[in-house]
């Protein structure tokens, strides 16, 4: 596969993971997180990394609403609900498995 294709193929990839993500605001990014490693917080701390290095002009604030598909304090006050003593345990027990985010790499 030619390097073009691979890049738009893996566009649309992280455009339907998007989606899905702002489409289920029942799931909480804490729930993310202990599950999987990774939330739309980090998500948004990927996209910014690969603005910053494309050098486009960008915050965090900007990389968050691209993700949520909203700004951060709305989803936060329309979706998010306080953490269960449970998911705050699992959240710490399952951190040395949570993404680093220390910006793109390419592969």
């Amino acid at each position: 596969m030619d390097e073009e294709t691979r890049i738009r193929l893996e566009a649309a990839a992280f455009r339907g993971l998007v989606e899905h993500l702002q489409q289920r605001t029942d799931v909480q990014n804490i729930d993310l997180m202990n599950l999987a490693g990774f939330c739309r917080n980090c998500l948004s701390k990927w996209y910014l990394a690969a603005a910053q290095e494309e050098g486009a002009t960008m915050d965090y604030d900007i990389a968050r609403e691209i993700v949520y598909g909203m700004t951060y304090d709305e989803w936060k006050r329309d979706h998010q609900y306080e953490a269960t003593e449970e998911q705050k345990a699992t959240f710490e027990e399952t951190k040395p498995l949570h993404a680093a985010i220390s910006g793109h790499h390419r592969s």
